[in-house]
Order: structure tokens, then C-alpha cells, then sequence
């Protein structure tokens, strides 16, 4: 039986693209309230798509949030002892949970998003446009914050998010596997169970093989989650943690002088790198190092720390093979400079076939181990209805889990996904991803690589090298 809790506020929910859209079902379905306590406000016009939750008393106010009326448009919907689910993009993460936190509002999102116009903007240096940046202001601003504050999750989708649970699951996995008895409580213990184990690596190793009866059309990107929010992403440079066996810094790469130094960045788009990884189902994988808030808080969370210096520290990054639609849209918005797409599309019932196979590939001394979730259309729709997808759900699914977790811990100011019961997120997430699996494999970056091309600057010696992994 699904968890159901009482809920006596108010919830705001901001935007509702494919993973709002998805998140109000769970909502209705695990919170025990009137459904008229819950609104929707809108950047975009999805009157058709709510319509169904407006019958059951769900409010909908189509108005962009700006800096300008932001304190007005969330007082006007929600008080103390409320919740507020930030799920646009173009909406300040910093400034509404701030804002939360002095109403006594509590706060989830699944990225710390900054006001619009901020990733393309030309005129801030990459090393602003970062995740480690944005997550450094949000820390430094959480610092002010009084002991008792309302609980504010940050970046707690599916990744981030879920997938630092996963890296949790699959751990002690990896130990059960070499005769370690583990029961990590804290930081430091998850951060010397990893080093204990010898891993090296962890990949967020997503395949989506999701396909469509609708080709993808030339001037229209595809996608079977956010758009605007994949475009993002991929336009921001990307970024690694950082690990502490790595013995070559690439040429392109960039350092951080402030904080725990614990990731670097690329001077060149994530959508623009790409990198070897691999999942049980679809194998050996090419996919893009786009920047993502878990490659920085997994790679701080699981250092160890001697004398102030890191002695150990993996290096963590995204591998992202999207659907192929979304390959061939991310080639055309490149083919023509940058310049976006004048149409959007999310794949949702026109979706005939294919899983988002997403999980941690953690590797190491002890070889490889997937582990994750493999949830296919067809499962996905059975679950919630034809007009959800699998991505949208796995996604949907941590946010609603996350939500559950601040009820029961209101007063943690702010919280990052590394610091929950990843036992109780799993416990909640699990009816909804399909296949949960831990699979080994003798796969590495290595594996199968032709001699009919001389590719300089592989390390033989070492395989977990970030130079073996990466293709461009």
C-alpha cells in the first residue's frame, strides 16, 4: 500500500512541464489532503494538461515568477507550515527557498535553478555558470539561516537526487560482494566504506531508448523530459567531481579556488562531451558529461579527509545517453550555433517502445556494479496512465519521496540529497521504477577497444582514468 501521510498546509507548486505534470498524481496519491490546498503557478500555458486535477479542486494560476513580484505571487498561495515544490526552470532556487524559510514554509527542488537568461549569458564567466558555483552560493547563503530553520531539500529528482541513494544501495553492495560488514551512519563512515572498497568511479550511466511513432522534425527539439531544462544543462560547461587517484588533469580543464575544491569544470558544454559508461540492458555506451548537481555533492560527500587534506575522493560524472531524438536534436542545436529550436516537444503517448535504464555504475578494485532502475513504457503507463513516460516518473517519483521525508523532518534547514535516509527514499521510490537492479559486470572504459585507430593518451595501467573514459 502506498505510504499516505496527513498534510494540514498548503502546497505550491511552481511550473508544471513533464515532471509537475507527473509529480500531481503521486501528490494526490500519497498526501492526505484536499486537493483545492493544492496550486499550480504556471510560466507556460498547460491548462489542458491540469484540467483533470482542476475537477478534483487543484487551483491553477498561469503567471511567470520574477524577481519583481515573486514575494507577492508565493504569499498569495502559501503560508507557514506549507510546502513548496519548485519545479520550473528560470525561477531562482536561492531566492525562493530563502523566502521559505522566513515564512516557515518548507522547500524541495530538483536543481538549483538561477533567474533566466543565466546559462547563455555570454557575459558571466563559465566558472559562474557552474553547479559548483550556484551550490557554493546556496551553501553560503544557508549559513545565515538561525538552527531550527524549515527543512529546504535541494536537487532532489532523479538525478540529483535519487541517484545518490542509488550510490548508497549499490555501496554497500559492492561491500556484501568483498566480505565487508558495513552499517554507515554518517559522512564519514559512507566516505571511508567507499574508500575501503576501492572505488574509483561513479558514473550517473542513463541510456533512454524511449522511441517515438512521430520522427523528430528539423527546427523542433525532442526530449522526453524538460526541454528548456535539458538546453540548460547542456549549454553550461561540464563538470566532474574529481578524484584523488586521477594523475592527469585534461588540458581544457578549469579548478575551483573557493570551497571544497572537489570538482573541476571544462572549458566547453557538456552537450559538446562526451564519455564511455555502460548499463546491464543496453551495454557499452557513448554518452554526454553533462553538468549535474550529484557529480559535486557525491564527490564532497565521499571524501575522506586526513589533516585537512582529501586523501581520498572518487571522481563522479554524468554519462547521458538521452533518446535518440534528443541525440539528433542536440546535434542540430549545435549544427547551427547555438541558436535553440523554435519547437519543443516532450514524447509522451506517441511513445511506442523503450526503457530509461538509470542508475550508478560505481568502478574500481573490485571491477563494476550497476545499480538502478530499468523502467520501461509500458510499465510506466500501467503505473500512471498513457500520458506519462518513464523518464517523467523517475523523476516524479524522489520529488514526491523527498516531500514525505521534510514532513517528518520540518526543521533541518537546508538539506542535500547525501543527507537522507536513503532506505526510506528507496522504500517510497521503488513501486515506481520498474526493475531495481544490482548487476556486475567486467565492463571498463577499455574493454573492446579497436587496434585499427591510435588513440594517444590511454592509460593501460590504470583504467579508471577520466582520459579513458572520455571521447571528446
Amino acid at each position: 500500500m502506498a505510504k499516505k501521510v496527513p498534510f494540514n498546509g498548503r502546497i505550491l507548486m511552481i511550473g508544471f512541464g513533464s515532471v509537475g505534470h507527473c509529480t500531481m498524481p503521486l501528490l494526490l496519491r500519497h498526501f492526505d489532503m484536499p486537493a483545492d490546498r493544492i496550486t499550480v503557478v504556471d510560466a507556460d500555458d498547460h491548462r489542458a494538461a491540469i484540467e483533470p486535477y482542476r475537477k478534483q479542486g487543484v487551483r491553477y494560476v498561469l503567471q511567470p515568477i520574477t524577481p519583481d513580484n515573486m514575494a507577492e505571487v508565493l504569499g498569495a498561495h502559501v503560508e507557514a507550515g506549507g510546502l513548496v515544490l519548485n519545479l520550473s526552470v528560470n525561477v531562482s532556487s536561492i531566492a525562493v527557498m530563502d523566502w521559505c524559510r522566513r515564512h516557515g514554509v518548507l522547500y524541495l527542488d530538483t536543481c538549483i535553478e538561477p533567474w533566466g537568461h543565466y546559462y547563455d549569458n555570454p557575459e558571466i564567466p563559465n566558472h559562474e555558470r557552474t553547479n559548483y558555483h550556484l551550490r557554493q552560493m546556496a551553501l553560503e547563503a544557508a549559513k545565515t539561516w538561525p538552527s531550527g530553520s524549515p527543512t529546504a531539500i535541494v536537487t532532489h529528482g532523479a538525478n540529483p537526487g535519487l541517484i545518490s541513494h542509488f550510490v548508497k544501495a549499490g555501496l554497500l553492495e559492492v561491500a556484501r560482494g568483498m566480505g565487508l560488514e558495513a552499517r554507515p551512519s554518517s559522512k564519514e563512515d559512507w566516505a571511508r566504506l567507499a574508500q575501503a572498497t576501492g572505488t574509483k568511479v561513479i558514473h550517473v550511466a542513463e541510456h533512454d531508448t524511449q522511441i517515438s511513432s512521430r520522427p523528430k522534425r528539423p527546427g523542433e527539439f525532442v526530449n522526453t523530459w524538460s526541454v528548456p531544462g535539458f538546453w540548460g544543462e547542456g549549454m553550461q560547461p561540464a563538470e566532474l567531481g574529481w578524484g584523488t587517484h586521477e594523475k592527469r588533469l585534461p588540458d581544457d580543464a578549469r579548478l575551483h579556488r573557493t570551497g571544497p575544491r572537489c570538482a573541476i569544470y571544462l572549458d566547453r558544454p557538456g552537450c559538446l562531451t562526451e564519455v564511455r559508461s555502460w548499463t546491464p540492458i543496453g551495454g557499452p555506451l557513448i554518452g554526454y558529461c553533462i553538468t549535474h548537481g550529484e557529480s559535486i555533492t557525491l564527490s564532497d560527500y565521499l571524501t575522506v579527509w586526513e589533516d585537512g587534506r582529501a586523501v581520498y575522493r572518487p571522481t563522479v560524472h554524468y554519462a547521458y545517453h538521452p533518446c535518440d531524438d534528443a541525440v539528433l536534436s542536440v546535434r542540430e542545436l549545435v549544427m547551427s550555433n547555438w541558436r535553440v529550436q523554435p519547437e519543443a516537444r516532450i514524447l509522451g503517448e506517441d511513445i511506442v517502445d523503450g526503457i530509461d535504464e538509470l542508475g550508478a555504475l560505481l568502478m574500481g578494485d573490485f571491477g563494476a556494479l550497476w545499480y538502478g532502475s530499468q523502467l520501461g513504457i509500458h510499465e510506466a503507463r500501467a503505473l500512471l496512465g498513457p500520458q506519462f513516460n518513464a523518464t517523467s516518473i523517475q523523476i516524479a517519483a524522489p520529488v514526491v519521496a523527498g516531500a514525505l521525508w521534510m514532513l517528518e523532518n520540518p526543521d533541518r534547514g537546508l538539506v542535500e540529497p547525501e543527507e537522507l535516509d536513503h532506505e526510506y527514499i528507496l522504500d517510497i521510490c521503488r513501486p515506481y521504477l520498474g526493475p531495481v537492479v544490482a548487476e556486475r559486470s567486467d565492463w571498463t572504459p577499455l574493454k573492446g577497444r579497436s587496434v585499427l585507430f591510435d588513440e594517444p593518451g590511454l592509460d593501460f595501467s590504470d583504467p579508471w582514468q577520466f582520459q579513458n573514459f572520455r571521447v571528446t
